[in-house]
């Protein structure tokens, strides 16, 4: 069963964050797009550098330029993309080397690179994931972004404990 994203926090995320987009199957990934912003702009993010890529093979490549940008490095990075699983293994390959590469990129930069690209069967799972504000992999993209970046953070400030609350 797909699990419901929880309700967003409305917490102030400091730093600049970046969402990298396929154009391709523009309708899912836009639907993510928008979920993700909505989240980072619940958070106090107020302008993500947001890159549209042509398809999600392009995706790591633009997320690496985002890391290593010369204005500084970003708090975290969103890469959103759909691939649809045909009769072939072209999906699966696309997925796993956007899957390697985008972790190499985050190893490589200490950048958080959030993967939500999504290998998807049919029109239903794509919905749910993508369309859905219950279930949307955008909005839960966002979240792992903000609650990353503060956790590097910490690490940064030599501290692994979570933040006390109330």
């Amino acid at each position: 069963m797909l699990k419901v994203n929880p309700r967003p926090k409305s917490t102030v995320a400091n730093g600049r964050f970046g969402i990298v987009a396929s154009q391709y199957n523009g309708r899912y990934v836009n639907g993510m797009l928008k979920a993700a912003r909505n989240v980072l702009r619940t958070a106090g993010v107020t302008n993500p550098a947001v890159v549209r890529v042509p398809g999600s093979f392009e995706i790591p490549l633009a997320a690496a330029a985002l890391a290593a940008a010369p204005q500084g490095r970003p708090a975290a990075i969103i890469c959103l993309g759909v691939i649809w699983q045909g009769e072939t293994l072209h999906a699966e390959h696309i997925g796993g080397a956007v899957t390697d590469a985008l972790m190499q990129i985050a190893i490589g930069t200490g950048v958080p690179i959030i993967h939500e690209v999504l290998i998807v069967q049919t029109a239903a799972q794509a919905k749910a994931r993508c369309l859905d504000p219950a279930t949307n992999r955008g909005a839960e993209a966002a979240q792992t972004a903000l609650a990353m970046a503060s956790l590097i953070r910490r690490l940064a400030k030599g501290s692994n404990t979570p933040p006390q609350r109330g």
